[in-house]
């Protein structure tokens, strides 16, 4: 079928409905839309068979859904109603939620079913859930919805038909500040964590600190510190610990309010975006592995079952900053330390990585050495991967990984990705060349040909996809939830297999091998001239690029190279 996907953003569900579909052959086009888009000029245009929307914020006009069957995806059950759907499944605590596939009609959300799906909600933040099980189950409705529209015969069904037990939603207002509000001296530790991750991404939790104005992104419950309601009692790793009525809670971004007239600010590490109001306080470190003590909150933390030692990280957004390259290598090195066949990184859900760190890199004095600082960090833990011939390193992607995020998964022996993950192994779209070793890891991989054109082409694939380019290993077919588990048993099983010895002296003789053929010193050099050259030159289009990023300032339009076909397909 000829498809539209139309969106207000080419945001990760986006980027996995079009990889998706892509994958089964559908024949594609994008439109990223605003109020102002006229959309019956740009659907004549593409004259599609159908219209998707899976990220949309702004209504369908009937003479577009009148003229070609339109398709909505809602983040919750039959029967939801309203902008907020996902912020009220974090913040009342539900144990199941669900995404509807409805026709668009004059009323938001109240169009005929084509297909739904429900899940149950863990307990993380309203991103972690979105890119997870809400994307799980948009997919699983979509394909459905697609292939009844494709069939010809199925008819959707009405929602006033519906008996009451099979729209267990309601319409709900938008989620606004006043209910987001905490109050620090009533509220306990688990009231304020669901606030919290009810914002973590956007738009967080607006709260007065330290006598200014701050939106607070994500939340983790701390019980072995405590103090005065509201008061600050510690940094960990660039992270907050607030007091609350019964506890304590990590908070570890915080954004300043945009001004009237000015663009987004960017989010950053709590100590960064604080400065120099920050009181002294102690810097509490979190022990690499916390086992069964209280509840506390880590970033990076490292564990061992028997010859598989494995190192998790969780990065806000995925991005990494140089602090964070440098004490991922530093847990990296402890690893490598330990006596191990088999080092799983990563195995977490959610994001694996998205390369360095805009918005720390946007807010710098100097945001050009910044990038080189950043960049520098990256290629350390790079290396260390990529020189590791003492044991099989395995990259476990749970969820996304982008930039030099995939790069650094491809310094690993094996890639292993949970089968929903969207991998986007491209630098172009923020205006780099990259670096991170892709030029040496990416074509001993794909190939050179494959390597030049996922640079060119800069579209996201899904695991299935990457697994035929080489670029991913196992594909592992596994709820989020299921992931770390069904990691580490697979990480148990390859450390006590018979060939694993024979493998890690294999890997040995290959790297001195290819070092004698050209070092990776040398691969790091030619990288890094192109992106010193780009960093420092105030008029390459990364600069313009990273500050529209971050600071959230509308694109010209659809980019496009996103009416092109999907990558892998």
């Amino acid at each position: 079928m000829r498809i539209l996907l139309i969106a207000g953003a080419f945001n990760s569900l986006t980027q996995r409905v079009y990889a998706e579909l892509g994958e089964r052959g559908h024949h594609l086009g994008v439109e990223l839309v605003t109020r102002d888009t006229p959309l019956l000029d740009v659907v004549r245009c593409h004259a599609p068979d159908l219209i998707v929307a899976p990220m949309l914020t702004t209504a369908v006009p009937r003479e577009v859904w009148s003229a070609c069957p339109c398709l909505i995806v809602h983040p919750g059950p039959v029967g939801d109603r309203g902008p907020s759907s996902v912020d009220w499944a974090v913040h009342l605590g539900a144990d199941r939620w669900g995404v509807t596939v409805l026709q668009a009609n004059d009323e938001m959300d109240a169009g005929d079913i084509w297909a739904a799906a429900d899940f149950p909600v863990p307990a993380v933040g309203k991103s972690d859930l979105y890119r997870n099980e809400i994307a799980d189950g948009a997919i699983e409705a979509v394909l459905t919805a697609v292939a009844r529209v494709a069939s010809g015969t199925h008819r959707p069904r009405p929602q006033a038909t519906l008996p009451a037990a099979a729209r267990p939603g309601r319409p709900r207002p938008p989620f606004r500040q006043d209910l987001r509000r905490i109050d620090w001296h009533a509220d306990p530790t688990d009231t304020v964590v669901r606030k919290l991750r009810a914002a973590d991404s956007r738009p967080g939790v607006r709260d007065e600190l330290l006598g200014a104005s701050w939106y607070l992104h994500g939340g983790h419950p701390e019980d072995a510190l405590t103090g005065r309601p509201g008061e600050l009692l510690a940094t960990r790793c660039g992270a907050i610990c607030r007091a609350t009525a019964d506890g304590a809670v990590w908070i570890p971004e915080l954004r300043a309010p945009r001004a009237p007239g000015e663009p987004a600010s960017p989010k950053l590490p709590a100590t960064l975006a604080l400065g120099a109001r920050l009181p002294r306080l102690p810097e509490v470190p979190a022990p690499l592995d916390p086992g069964d003590g209280p509840r506390t909150w880590s970033d990076i933390r490292y564990r061992e079952d028997g010859p598989a030692g494995f190192l998790e990280f969780s990065f806000p957004g995925g991005a990494m900053s140089t602090d964070h390259c440098r004490r991922l290598l530093a847990a990296y090195r402890h690893a490598c330390s330990r006596p191990t066949s088999v080092l799983v990184l990563g195995g977490r859900r959610d994001f694996f990585s998205n390369g360095i760190h805009l918005h720390v890199i946007e807010a710098a004095a100097d945001p050009a050495a910044e990038s080189w600082a950043n960049i520098q960090a990256m290629d350390d833990l790079v290396h260390a991967v990529l020189t590791t011939t003492d044991r099989l390193v395995v990259a476990a992607l749970g969820g996304n990984a982008a930039a030099g995020g995939a790069m650094l998964a491809l310094a690993a022996d094996e890639v292993w990705c949970r089968s929903a993950v969207v991998l986007n192994p491209h630098y172009r779209l923020m205006g780099l060349y990259g670096s991170e070793y892709w030029t040496y890891t990416l074509p001993r991989r794909a190939g050179h040909e494959a390597a030049g054109r996922l640079m060119a082409r800069a579209l996201p694939m899904t695991a299935a996809a990457g697994a035929r380019l080489g670029l991913v290993d196992r594909v592992i077919d596994c709820a989020a939830q299921d992931f770390t588990a069904r990691t580490a048993h697979l990480a148990r099983r390859l450390a006590s297999a018979a060939a694993t010895q024979a493998r890690i002296a294999a890997k040995k003789a290959a790297r001195e091998r290819d070092e004698a053929q050209r070092p990776l010193a040398a691969y790091r050099e030619e990288e890094l001239a192109r992106m010193h050259r780009t960093f420092f030159d105030p008029d390459e289009p990364y600069h313009a690029l990273r500050r529209a990023f971050v600071r959230k300032e509308p694109g010209p339009g659809t980019p496009a190279h996103l009416n092109t076909p999907a990558a892998g397909a």
